[in-house]
């Protein structure tokens, strides 16, 4: 499994972070970005819910 961050959605709200630390950090400018590629399956039930949760529907996923 993979996750995309569309960086023109994503508004810095960070819960992907708070949801899944070990797959999304926030860059420079606090935007979301994918720090584990593929995502380990161990975090793939947490990235489900990051991709669920996220208020500007900015993650998706990507068999």
């Amino acid at each position: 499994m993979r996750v995309v961050v569309d960086s023109d959605r994503c508004e810095g709200n960070a819960l992907c972070v708070r949801i899944a630390p070990a797959v999304f950090q926030l860059d420079d400018d606090e935007y979301a970005t994918v720090v584990a590629d593929p995502v380990p399956v161990e975090e793939e039930a947490r990235v489900a819910q990051a991709i669920a949760d996220c208020p500007r529907a900015a993650l998706s996923r990507e068999d």
